[in-house]
């Protein structure tokens, strides 16, 4: 159990296989008997949707199954309307609750809907894939894309728990976890020398997977650190989007669902830091670690698309501020730090030929 302290608000985040099945007691122990609605994709529904309601009517509360078609197009203002909708026609009050039933984009757009219906009621997060369990599902960030960027319009939410079983992880398809490691790699690059010094005693996805527990656990710690010390994101919670700025652009660059998050963050880490090293502002050899721990869980490290077509989706990135941006670079694993540098000047960390 990982136990999250913010300065108005405190929850837990169970990590341990099987509890899935008992959910129901779960929610049981945070929240009195109420309306529930389970908000969740087509395909998690399918999956497990009817283990979760038969735990929470057992266990005295009434339950709403919203399901909405998976993937990140329905990360969207659109998509949160037909929700809040559904909510009102069901007489979904302040009193009642939402949980998120899904990996990452189930839980944004949960949470988002969560936060803004009635002005915000009680919402709970049972994460099913990797990326979501290490990463999206705690330190409150809610959001929906636009056709402008990813994450344009969210807020800043917090859960009242974290269920999290590794053993929903063995449904999911092996792409699906290569986007979690891809962040449990990050987290470790940015602020667990342990963590990374561990995935380089593993062999593959198949045996990350065998010490899930572990590696979510420190993965998680990392993020639940980061978040304590700075909850809305204006300083050193920065450095968890290590990778995240170029791997936005690459991710809308290619169209949503074409390059995943993961598999952009994991781009994104490499090109940056490619681009550090040679201005002396990471240590030598910083990539060729990275490339090798991605490599070794078979992400990707070459990027293919036009880089001049990602540079002019940055400048629309949210990270930009005025005629500046930050970054985040690695003094060294398990070390990060924020650089501030002109707007115009990110095109250098993109495009070699300009260096």
């Amino acid at each position: 159990m990982i136990e999250v302290n913010l300065p108005n608000h405190h929850y837990k985040i169970d990590v341990k296989r099987g509890l899935l099945k008992s959910c129901g007691h779960w929610v049981a122990n945070l929240w009195r008997p109420q309306r529930i609605a389970i908000i969740t994709d087509e395909t998690v529904a399918e999956l497990y949707s009817d283990d979760v309601i038969d735990s929470l009517i057992d266990n005295g509360f009434d339950i709403t199954l919203l399901v909405v078609p998976p993937g990140e197009e329905s990360k969207s203002l659109e998509q949160a309307t037909q929700l809040y909708d559904a909510l009102a026609d069901n007489g979904f009050t302040r009193s009642d609750g939402v949980i998120a039933l899904g990996g990452g984009v189930i839980g944004d757009l949960a949470g988002f809907v969560a936060s803004t219906y009635m002005r915000g009621i009680h919402f709970l997060q049972i994460p099913t894939t990797l990326l979501a369990q290490v990463d999206s599902s705690i330190g409150g960030k809610t959001a929906v894309n636009t056709k402008k960027a990813k994450n344009l319009v969210g807020t800043f939410a917090q859960p009242d728990g974290v269920l999290i079983d590794p053993n929903v992880l063995n449904t999911l398809e092996m792409r699906r976890v290569r986007e979690g490691i891809a962040e449990i790699i990050k987290s470790a690059a940015i602020a667990d020398k342990n963590l990374w010094r561990f995935l380089g005693t593993l062999k593959n996805e198949e045996d990350l997977l065998n010490h899930a527990e572990e590696v979510i656990d420190a993965s998680l710690n990392v993020k639940r650190r980061v978040v304590e010390e700075d909850v809305f994101d204006h300083g050193s919670r920065l450095t968890l989007n290590f990778g995240h700025t170029i791997g936005h652009a690459i991710e809308k660059t290619s169209g949503y669902g074409v390059i995943s998050h993961g598999e952009g963050v994991s781009l994104g880490m490499v090109m940056i830091s490619t681009q550090a090293e040679k201005f002396n502002q990471t240590p030598k050899g910083i990539t060729t670690d990275l490339v090798a721990m991605l490599e070794k869980f078979n992400l990707p490290t070459v990027i293919t698309l036009d880089k001049q077509t990602i540079y002019e989706a940055i400048t629309h990135d949210k990270k930009a501020r005025g005629n500046t941006i930050k970054i985040i670079l690695l003094k060294e694993i398990g070390q990060a730090k924020i650089v501030d540098i002109p707007i115009e000047t990110i095109k250098d960390y993109i495009i070699e030929e300009e260096v």
